[in-house]
């Protein structure tokens, strides 16, 4: 590996550190005799999360740091004064196999600015792609960043060797995208989206009836909005988040924080710090709409149109609605104990089966994982002499759990819990 890829390679890992929609999980391809790696080891550059928690890690890399686009959000925009750099295709390919081969990575995340236009990047992400897969036998993670406005062809051959698509929305609303990214609108976003969608469902069909049929996009597709760089609320974020679950292959919709790399821009909010807590919320809140059964309109409303930065969004839901509790935990159903502060989808799902032996009290409740520190005001079982949200009132429950924290560096006060 020569000095002249080394300097390429961090002037372009460094560019592509801010784009967080970066997951393996939603694949499985296994060794195979002749073919080099796979998507299922947990060997130790950028480390991510599968769905099942394993820690995996990946390239994550573009192609080029180049861009056409004068977008004032990003770092790589065209009149930045920045390194710049470019990869080739053969040096990329390289590049990747070399660090597997150290045990290093088990996968690539792949993005690129768009030099040229978008169909020209395109090919040469699919170039990448089909060179690993097919010269290299390459049997391990490969994400891709499709390019807004590629053409149908180039996706679908895109798909036919990544396990995961992406195309970013980066802003929530066009007429925002359009105030800081003239050059770019959401048509361009939403027509490679469809075109993997459609992909995906044929695929399914093909499958069924052709055994050996070459998967399409197996780990599905997913996409990141910036948070804070417009004004966009966090119900038209959420709303929008939504719409892209309704979608059979939308996995994930990420949210970064706006980063104010480009300060000077007069478009742009005059940010010291990332909005951290605010991006924690939307990603409880998501949480929420994917796994406890929460519609979008409970969360975020006209009356209640942003997250609440002080306590995380389930406990908001239980504090504007007490006469929902408190909840028996010996009979409620499971639906209705996953609305309850402290208890997530394991414990649920332990306290349904269990209480069919016993009748559950505060200590088998903290055993099963229930955080009761929360759930204590909004449960009744045996042995919790505790007073319930209506008798110390919403307000009274929030001043109990609302403590002050610890600041981080930034100033911001971040806790981050997803199974509560």
């Amino acid at each position: 590996m020569n000095e002249s890829v080394l300097h390429k390679l961090k002037v372009l890992a460094e560019s592509a550190k801010y784009d967080v929609s970066c997951s393996s999980s939603g694949t499985v391809r296994r060794g195979k005799a002749g073919m080099v790696g796979n998507t299922v080891g947990g060997v130790g550059i950028c480390h991510s999360f599968a769905e099942d928690g394993r820690c995996i890690s990946l390239l994550k890399v573009m192609l080029t740091n180049y861009c056409i686009y004068d977008c004032a959000y990003c770092i790589n925009r065209r009149s930045n004064d920045i390194p710049r750099a470019t990869l080739s295709v053969s040096e990329l390919v390289e590049l990747t196999m070399e660090f597997y081969r150290r045990n290093y990575i088990e996968g690539l995340f792949l993005s690129s600015g768009v030099v040229r236009n978008p169909d020209y990047t395109m090919e040469r992400l699919v170039r990448v792609a089909k060179d690993l897969r097919t010269v290299h036998r390459f049997n391990g993670y490969i994400h891709l960043k499709s390019i807004p406005g590629a053409s149908r062809e180039l996706v679908h051959e895109a798909g036919l060797y990544a396990d995961r698509l992406s195309v970013n929305i980066e802003i929530p609303k066009e007429e925002n995208l359009k105030l800081l990214a003239p050059e770019k609108d959401h048509r361009s976003v939403y027509a490679p989206m469809s075109y993997i969608r459609q992909g995906v469902l044929q695929n399914s069909e093909d499958r069924k009836k052709f055994r050996h049929a070459p998967r399409f996009v197996p780990a599905g597709q997913s996409t990141q909005m910036i948070v804070g760089a417009t004004a966009e609320t966090d119900k038209d974020i959420l709303f929008l988040s939504s719409a892209l679950y309704s979608q059979p292959t939308m996995r994930r919709v990420y949210y970064s924080g706006y980063v104010p790399v480009n300060a000077y821009d007069p478009r742009l909010p005059a940010l010291k710090q990332p909005p951290l807590v605010r991006e924690n919320r939307l990603y409880q809140a998501d949480w929420l709409m994917r796994f406890y059964q929460f519609k979008v309109d409970e969360i975020v409303d006209d009356a209640y149109p942003d997250l609440d930065l002080e306590v995380d969004p389930k406990l908001a839901w239980a504090l504007r609605h007490p006469e929902q509790f408190p909840v028996d935990v010996n009979k409620a159903d499971y639906e209705m104990l996953l609305r309850v502060p402290g208890i997530g989808v394991k414990s649920a799902r332990l306290i349904v089966a269990s209480r069919r032996f016993s009748r559950l009290g505060f200590y088998q409740l903290k055993k099963m994982g229930a955080v009761m520190k929360k759930a204590q005001y909004f449960i009744t079982c045996n042995e919790l002499p505790m007073l319930t949200v209506n008798e110390l009132t919403p307000q009274g429950v929030r001043r109990l759990l609302v403590k002050k924290k610890p600041k981080t560096d930034d100033g911001a006060q971040l806790q981050i819990r997803f199974d509560e």
